[in-house]
């Protein structure tokens, strides 16, 4: 994309958007002798670090010389425009990861045995602000910054939003950006960052013309539900995560399969709301848990974003060759309250939440 089909595609998608000085000439093409482009999707990162759009413009990162993208997205949602030439900023990408954003399908887990690409030769780049702790908050604007800015580049150059990718998906390093949960999205109130849901509302907008916003009135009160009988939830993981030890941390569900009770919300953290009754069980595989240190598991109680209870701890010990934990469910929870999963790693080192699986059968209570 030129400057001129930048500003174009991103005023057209209503992205706020200031321009660095240098943008337009700014970039590694003649240093390296590599040409950038064609350029073939969007990969999206967070900077792991606050006001750091001198770091990824001008100062670059140790052994690493700017710019570190394209473009920068902060908390207010302003995007500053940093190079439209080559950007040091996705290394090297596996193929089978690769492939699969070129032809819009299913991104693999990056496999280096299938070989590597340059990225910086064939990716957008952005970098959003975020200290990528699984803590800190994108804002509501960010956000909304991030999916336009997404869209505008596919809109341009007639991509889908499978075109889109994190640097976790396609990264041979082990990347873990981005991540973190954000502020809110239209109606949506506070959820977690997963791109399986940054290309969902990227491909809402794209079947919109570029002008279109997402309506942010307030949801209506939730439905009174009356069942006839028990229904079904099953929750899990699209994909692992790490855990890093020291801190109670929620499960970010990030795949539904069945929602038949309707009551747990789509932020992920949530998996039921009460009043009800519920029965089931919580399967769970930890990576890199040392033999003998536990991971601690209980459920806890919340009045939106206020803790109001806790349940008792269940704990899962570490086994050679991957660990494995059980753990069941027999809860009620009040009315107005929604029931979380939380974990604390109680060993010294980050380990990897292979898998979370909850099945349970939930009774509303009217």
């Amino acid at each position: 994309m030129t400057p001129d089909q930048w500003r174009t595609a991103l005023k057209a998608e209503g992205v706020r958007f200031t321009e660095y000085s240098g943008w337009t000439t700014r970039g590694r093409d003649a240093v390296t002798g590599k040409v950038f482009g064609p350029v073939h999707g969007v990969l999206n990162h967070h900077t792991a670090g606050s006001n750091s759009l001198a770091a990824v413009a001008v100062d670059g990162a140790p052994n690493l010389p700017s710019p570190l993208c394209h473009a920068f997205l902060p908390k207010t949602g302003v995007a500053v425009l940093v190079s439209c030439h080559r950007a040091n900023h996705a290394g090297l990408a596996a193929v089978n990861s690769y492939k699969a954003i070129l032809n819009e399908k299913p991104i693999p887990k990056p496999d280096k045995s299938t070989g590597t690409v340059d990225g910086n030769d064939v990716l957008y780049g952005i970098e959003v602000e975020n200290l990528g702790n699984g803590k800190d908050v994108y804002s509501r604007a960010q956000y909304d910054s991030w999916v336009r800015w997404n869209a505008a580049i596919c809109r341009h150059h007639g991509w889908g939003a499978g075109s889109c990718a994190g640097h976790l998906e396609t990264s041979v390093e082990g990347k873990i950006d981005p991540l973190g949960p954000v502020e809110g999205y239209g109606t949506r109130g506070r959820f977690q960052f997963t791109m399986t849901q940054l290309r969902a509302d990227v491909a809402e907008r794209l079947k919109h013309p570029a002008s279109w916003s997402p309506d942010t009135a307030s949801p209506p009160p939730p439905r009174e539900v009356k069942l006839t009988g028990p229904a079904y939830i099953n929750l899990g993981l699209v994909r692992s995560y790490p855990l890093a030890p020291g801190n109670w941390e929620d499960i970010q569900f990030t795949q539904e399969w069945d929602d038949e009770a309707g009551d747990h919300a789509a932020s992920g953290e949530t998996f039921a709301a009460g009043a009800a009754r519920f029965t089931g069980s919580l399967s769970l595989r930890f990576e890199g848990l040392p033999v003998g240190d536990v991971v601690q598991v209980r459920m806890s109680e919340w009045e939106g974003d206020v803790l109001k209870a806790v349940h008792p701890i269940h704990e899962v010990v570490g086994t050679p060759g991957g660990t494995y934990g059980f753990v069941p469910l027999v809860k009620r929870i009040g009315a107005g309250r929604s029931m979380r999963v939380r974990l604390l790693n109680q060993s010294k080192f980050d380990i990897e939440v292979a898998s979370a699986v909850l099945t349970a059968l939930a009774w509303k209570e009217s």
